[in-house]
């Protein structure tokens, strides 16, 4: 009780800032009242065969993906996803991932996932940068859904620059065959959940996901991210 007046007392002082327009915010929550109740949400994750899960049909089996946001050109939600990507602010990217997981749960859809598999990094990229934005995204998520992480089942064993200025072709091509199965035996037989930051064209997800099944047939695949174009999810032509 006294650590929570405590807290209640620096709040006051040290109030703590949205994480998307920088504006007070109250104890406890992720996002300030405003940007929360103007949040640009997808409600995908309640729809089964979305235009998003669509975009896999016939390439890659996958059960169910969705997408937290739209990932809006201008949007100051766009900005905070840049900033906890590039910026270091991982702690937006959890509590995120929370907020999306307890939506995915609320659903339904996703109860028979086994464990969530965060795009992986490569080792050069993550020493740059420090962290692996999508293992903090599958953190949050993981943690309202009660399962697991597997950080370490699958590998990006070849660099590959930057796929923010590339064209969709060669998206495609700059992460063909990037990716490799560790530890086929840990994944066998589950049901993943493959999660990463943005989906534009898809192509990342689609060359783990080849790469996870190539190794291990019997799996199940569904896909979560926490923001996507509306293009990318049927939405647009």
């Amino acid at each position: 009780m006294f650590s929570d007046m405590l807290a209640d007392a620096a709040s006051l002082i040290f109030p703590r800032r949205c994480p998307v327009c920088g504006g007070a915010m109250a104890r406890g929550g992720m996002v300030c009242t405003l940007c929360e109740l103007t949040a640009p949400l997808t409600g995908l994750w309640s729809e089964a065969g979305n235009g998003m899960a669509q975009r896999f049909w016939g390439m890659l089996p996958v059960e169910h993906a969705s997408a937290f946001l739209w990932y809006v050109e201008g949007s100051p939600w766009r900005a905070a996803v840049h900033r906890f990507k590039y910026g270091g602010e991982w702690r937006t990217a959890y509590s995120l991932g929370r907020w999306y997981g307890a939506l995915m749960k609320e659903s339904g859809l996703y109860d028979g996932v086994d464990v969530a598999v965060p795009v992986p990094l490569h080792c050069r990229r993550l020493l740059g940068r420090g962290y692996n934005q999508a293992e903090y995204v599958a953190e949050g998520i993981a943690r309202e859904l009660g399962i697991g992480v597997d950080r370490t089942g699958v590998r990006r064993h070849r660099y590959n620059r930057s796929q923010t200025t590339r064209s969709k072709h060669e998206r495609w091509d700059n992460v063909e065959g990037i990716f490799s199965v560790r530890r086929p035996e840990a994944l066998a037989g589950r049901h993943l959940l493959l999660v990463d930051d943005v989906f534009t064209t898809g192509a990342t997800v689609m060359s783990l996901g080849s790469a996870i099944i190539e190794a291990v047939p019997d799996v199940r695949l569904s896909v979560a991210v926490l923001a996507a174009t509306r293009r990318s999810a049927g939405q647009e032509p």
